[in-house]
């Protein structure tokens, strides 16, 4: 790649990370908040919630473990949502006239942004592994490996969904508001928390919400990778609609471009 195309993506990753270096209520908050559902939230349902052994798991696990891949895919949504908010800011202070300014097409803009999102993401998530490895959750090494390619995407995933809200709301006080509005049902009606089983035993309707939410699948598929099964149908699902989602929005944010 020459010098010329490489400038673009390191401002644009340098722009991201500098931000979120610099909000350090953010950057503590990414790692603080779900540390206190492991360590408080999993310690209260250890002993009622048995899990069962299921694939990718070959024997029970304590539920902190289980609880785990769910977590890291809140680190995901909570950073692709808040990335999204920058971006109706940056459109409220004029700062995303200059970047539309650019030298550069709006759907390389596009990528290399989501591209940044999803690094911080996937930082964050390593970071938060390693301290739950610390605490005593026995998450295998080889996962580390298996489950980067599917944190990526699946954050990725989560950017590209937090870019089309942000296409469609002008104004920063709505956006904290949708952004809420969002990521709560979409944490708590998955997997992340309890096996889909366990939600279809006490509840039907339930179930079908979760079944059919994006975010569960974004969960199994880190599930799957941190228990060294790098591609299943949930990281394929996940792929395609990355895909899907990434025509979608840059078709929506380049409409009418000539260049």
């Amino acid at each position: 790649m020459k010098r010329s195309n490489f400038t673009p993506v390191l401002a644009i990753f340098h722009r991201e990370f500098d931000r979120f270096v610099k909000q350090k209520t953010r950057c503590v908050s990414a790692i603080v908040r779900p540390l206190i559902w492991l360590i408080v939230f999993a310690a209260g349902f250890r002993s009622v919630l048995g899990i069962a052994i299921q694939p990718p798991y070959e024997t029970y696990i304590t539920y902190d473990l289980y609880v785990t891949p769910g977590l890291i895919g809140m680190i995901a949504l909570f950073n692709g949502m808040q990335a999204s908010l920058s971006m109706v800011y940056d459109r409220e202070t004029g700062s995303m006239k200059l970047l539309m300014t650019a030298p550069v097409s709006r759907r390389k803009l596009l990528i290399y942004k989501l591209l940044a999102t999803a690094t911080i993401s996937t930082i964050q998530a390593y970071i938060f592994i390693s301290i739950a490895m610390l605490y005593g959750v026995n998450i295998p090494w080889f996962g580390l490996i298996t489950a980067l390619p599917t944190i990526f995407i699946a954050a990725y995933f989560i950017g590209l969904f937090g870019l089309i809200l942000a296409s469609q709301i002008k104004e920063l006080e709505n956006f904290a508001g949708v952004m809420n509005f969002v990521i709560f049902p979409a944490f708590f009606l998955s997997s992340a928390l309890y096996p889909l089983w366990q939600i279809q035993e006490t509840s039907e309707i339930v179930f079908t919400l979760a079944s059919i939410n994006p975010f569960t699948y974004v969960v199994e598929a880190v599930r799957f990778g941190i228990h060294q099964t790098a591609f299943t149908w949930h990281t394929a699902g996940l792929l395609c609609g990355s895909i899907l989602f990434s025509s979608f929005v840059h078709h929506m944010f380049t409409f009418g471009q000539t260049r």
